[in-house]
């Protein structure tokens, strides 16, 4: 499986996912510079965390008009498996891939620790190997992670079954219903505020990011010998 992670100025948790994806799971990953107006022939796209042109205005909110929003687009258009970790989650938010914004987090302060998330849903490209009744341990880093939406929306996105993780117990930031992370209509862009990169190797105290990226490496092998599934 071939991965791209995007570079936007300022981001700084690019090559933890690079580390991630390439020397723990195997997979082939290459940088893609946010002015870059082609994604190079991958098979799925990171957006990384940190702070995107230091998130000067909201976060995110200058990183979508990169130029490599507008092929990020069509490939999600046509399918394309796209995850946006942290201010990744915040950048797809802005850019209207996904519903909902990020806002500052309850208590106004950066929260850096290890949370339990579970699968909202286990029909995704993304959590479908991850397991359902125990908690996935996975890092937090964030100031602005606390998940927001109207209630409408959020009623649809329970309707749909585009809840992709949920916090699992303490709520550590406020968001809504406790969401960590979500699912566009079509179910192959996924924002999530937790980090599955930095839960990818047994030195950090965590191996649960890995369900992840296998629910998306076998979601691939499955369209791969079914062109035509969805």
């Amino acid at each position: 499986m071939k991965f791209g992670v995007v570079i936007f100025p300022g981001s700084n948790c690019d090559h933890d996912a690079l580390y991630a994806l390439s020397r723990n799971l195997g997979h082939e990953a290459i940088e893609i510079w946010h002015e870059s107006e082609a994604l190079g022939g991958v098979d799925a796209v990171f957006l990384p965390g940190g702070f995107s042109y230091g998130d000067y205005l909201r976060c995110g909110a200058i990183a979508r008009f990169s130029p490599v929003i507008r092929p990020l687009r069509r490939f999600a258009a046509d399918g394309g498996l796209v995850i946006g970790v942290c201010n990744g989650f915040q950048i797809l938010c802005e850019a209207g891939l996904l519903d909902g914004a990020l806002l500052r987090n309850r208590d106004l302060r950066f929260i850096c620790r290890t949370v339990e998330i579970l699968p909202g849903t286990r029909a995704s490209a993304f959590t479908s190997h991850c397991p359902p009744e125990r908690p996935m341990r996975i890092p937090i880093a964030h100031g602005e992670g606390c998940y927001f939406a109207t209630e409408s929306v959020l009623d649809r996105l329970e309707k749909e079954d585009r809840i992709a993780f949920r916090y699992s117990g303490a709520n550590p930031n406020g968001s809504s219903r406790g969401i960590a992370g979500v699912l566009n209509e079509g179910r192959n862009v996924l924002g999530m505020m937790p980090h599955p990169e930095r839960a990818c190797d047994e030195a950090v105290g965590s191996t649960d990011g890995i369900a992840v990226f296998s629910s998306m490496a076998a979601a691939l092998a499955k369209s791969q010998a079914t062109p035509d599934a969805v």
